[in-house]
């Protein structure tokens, strides 16, 4: 089986992709690992990370680089969050996560993966885990909450990232009208403070979904 590189960290492994595990033998996920080429590596499932959903559809700028902080809003039990901590070895992963229940899977990951941190917190109240964060080059959000543009906002005038990525779920903010016209509305309330790199649609993956690559001004 051929491993062809597609970004920093992540590889392409036949018509799958896969990141090089920081923590060989361990499975965040019951995903599927491989042996190639003397390394471990995990299969990164699209239909369970939005991040993974957007390289398969398409993404052709990609902010992480084994160096990067990542500020995540809206971790969850750290699927997409474990793969950016393999693609990030040098940089950490701060996790926020709203849900004790999801905190609690969130913890077996970061007792794993060291360069994960776990922050139990409201990312609608950035100010309140501001002294937990360090420096940060990039958000990555995927919290399904009708302000998912307010919440990147207010976390990026704290944490002054160079680079964001959101992940827009258009039934969690209006679920009667069109997705195309809240993607619209959403992305406008970002544009004073970012450039619009890229839309990915995430279709067949997701449904009523994209992914926003944003590059501060």
């Amino acid at each position: 089986m051929r491993l062809k590189k597609i970004f920093p960290g992540v590889y392409g492994v036949g018509r799958d992709i896969a990141t090089e595990n920081s923590t060989p033998g361990f499975r965040v996920y019951d995903e599927r690992l491989l042996r190639l080429k003397g390394n471990e590596y995990r299969l990164w499932d699209p239909r369970r990370s939005k991040l993974a959903a957007g390289i398969l559809n398409g993404l052709k700028r990609f902010p992480f680089n084994p160096n990067s902080s990542i500020l995540y809003l809206g971790a969850s039990s750290g699927t997409t969050a474990s793969h950016l901590a393999d693609i990030c070895p040098n940089g950490w992963i701060y996790c926020v996560e709203f849900s004790k229940r999801m905190m609690q899977d969130l913890l077996q990951v970061t007792m794993k993966k060291r360069n994960m941190v776990p922050v139990l917190a409201d990312a609608n109240l950035p100010a309140k885990y501001l002294h937990q964060i360090a420096r940060i080059d990039i958000i990555y959000q995927d919290v399904a909450q009708p302000n998912q543009a307010e919440i990147l906002l207010k976390n990026s005038e704290l944490f002054s990232p160079r680079f964001a990525m959101l992940s827009i779920k258009s039934r969690s903010i209006n679920a009667i009208e069109s997705p195309k016209k809240v993607f619209k509305r959403e992305i406008e309330k970002l544009k004073d403070y970012f450039s619009v790199l890229e839309k990915i649609d995430l279709r067949p993956y997701d449904r009523d979904h994209v992914l926003v690559n944003l590059e501060r001004k």
